[in-house]
């Protein structure tokens, strides 16, 4: 949102050198009627603004351009680590530990790689906000209402998968047997109270605190599960790991493995709303290669010693292998990532909507009473239906797979691919200086759609295979 992010009027001598091919399409995109000449999804400020107006629109404009490539790093760190590194573990059990480590290091590479095209084509595209703009580029208007709303409903997904988990966390630690409908519904508030802010400058002080959550929870659940092995019967000697995968492997179990690996690293998704922010874009590479190479040495740590520690028996979220006493302790320190990191979705969504609605006004700064009443109005509304949708669908688990295997597959994986074809490469493909560069991008788009159709097939089969068996809940239970 902020002015220096805005592109000039477009034409052919102020168009970013990498994509002067582009320029026709983009002149067409501009003039069928986007939600913006200027920016796509946020309109630009009048000048006849009076001098109480334009204060107001200079103060939103300072808040809004905050971010420096260490805030941008807390920034991901909300978004991509959450208790979803505790799942590792069991796909450890399922792969083995050779294929484990393997995956863990790959995929991180091939998510710094489609976070850095993404990056790039912020800096070709600087009037974009957020992904439904970058759709825009791609498909026209049909392109922007596409990618925004799966953008959205990706967003509603995961905020609805942390309310769930706070659930969780909250009737462990409590070992009460009230309804969780209760504690859903704090959850909810609690999500709602951490969404409060509209700049992401204002969340990054969290940041730190969600990060030494997750980090000092899988502490606490690696020492204790090692303590346990040591003190067995037999030691460490007779843990039940293997370095191959597990026997009688089938497909899904295969797949949902590696999905759980692929989504703890779908960190690309908010990343053009983050760097909206930044007042030095171009710094956005110091920012993913921290945040990717954090995120290779946590996973693959957290993988392999709690497999190591307690076998194939490890479950998911890991930190139940550690014994009620620990797992209630563990819980109640990861309670902040749960509900900081699930808030950040809230405001990503809230920050479209809101600056959709009054992108040509001063209202979409949020530093007035219109706008706070507004905002507040939203991640309100947001913060139920997340709730909603998360407590009437019995099978939401495996809708939320279905959600990941839809969305971020294309957010993070096969969609950045095709912007570089698109949107940042010089000249053709298959030119010598670009051979290299296509063959990666072509690798990464077939990994993102095996995703796409493996995690659909894994996730709907898992749901016939509930019914068949009847283990499906009812909607708004207690259980």
């Amino acid at each position: 949102m902020g002015s220096k992010d805005h592109s000039p009027p477009a034409s052919p001598g102020n168009q970013h050198p990498n994509s002067r091919s582009h320029n026709d399409n983009i002149l067409n995109i501009r003039a069928a009627g986007s939600p913006s000449a200027d920016s796509f999804s946020a309109g630009k400020i009048l000048d006849n603004l009076d001098e109480a107006e334009q204060q107001i629109a200079t103060a939103g404009e300072e808040k809004y351009n905050r971010l420096g490539w260490k805030q941008l790093t807390l920034m991901l760190v909300i978004e991509a680590i959450a208790l979803g590194a505790l799942s590792i573990p069991s796909a450890f059990a399922t792969l083995g530990m050779v294929a484990g480590i393997i995956c863990c290091i790959g995929i991180g590479l091939i998510a710094i790689y489609t976070s850095y095209v993404i990056g790039q084509v912020k800096l070709a595209f600087p009037f974009i906000h957020h992904y439904g703009d970058a759709g825009t580029l791609m498909m026209g208007r049909f392109g922007y209402e596409l990618f925004s709303a799966m953008f959205l409903l990706q967003l509603i997904f995961v905020t609805g998968s942390h309310c769930l988990t706070g659930t969780i966390a909250l009737q462990t630690i409590t070992g009460s047997t009230i309804c969780s409908l209760v504690f859903g519904v704090i959850s909810a508030i609690i999500l709602f109270l951490f969404a409060i802010p509209s700049s992401f400058a204002d969340v990054t002080i969290l940041g730190y605190i969600d990060f030494a959550s997750i980090i000092i929870a899988i502490g606490v659940t690696i020492i204790s599960t090692g303590v346990q092995a040591t003190n067995a019967s037999g030691g460490l000697g007779e843990v039940t790991w293997s370095a191959l995968p597990k026997e009688n492997i089938t497909f899904s179990e295969a797949y949902i493995a590696i999905g759980n690996i692929v989504f703890a690293y779908s960190f690309a998704t908010c990343q053009f709303s983050f760097m909206d922010e930044m007042h030095t874009p171009r710094d956005f590479t110091k920012s993913i290669f921290a945040l990717g190479l954090l995120e290779i040495v946590i996973y693959t740590i957290t993988g392999a010693t709690i497999y190591a520690f307690v076998g194939s028996d490890v479950q998911s979220p890991a930190l139940l292998s550690a014994g009620n006493p620990i797992s209630r302790i563990a819980f109640g320190l990861a309670l902040p990532v749960i509900f900081i990191s699930g808030s950040i979705n809230t405001i990503v969504a809230g920050r479209l909507i809101h600056g959709r609605i009054y992108r040509d006004s001063i209202v979409r700064y949020v530093n007035t009473p219109k706008g706070w009443i507004t905002w507040l109005s939203l991640i309100t509304l947001f913060t139920i239906v997340a709730w909603i949708i998360a407590e009437a669908i019995p099978f939401f688990s495996d809708l939320l797979t279905v959600a990941s295997s839809l969305f971020t597959s294309g957010f993070s994986f096969y969609i950045p691919p095709i912007m570089w074809l698109m949107l940042i490469k010089k000249g053709s493909w298959y030119s010598r200086e670009n051979l290299l560069l296509a063959a990666v991008n072509g690798f990464v788009f077939l990994f993102g759609l095996a995703v796409l159709v493996c995690g659909l097939y894994s996730s709907i089969e898992d749901i016939r295979k509930q019914y068949h068996e009847g283990t499906i809940g009812t909607p708004f239970s207690c259980a």
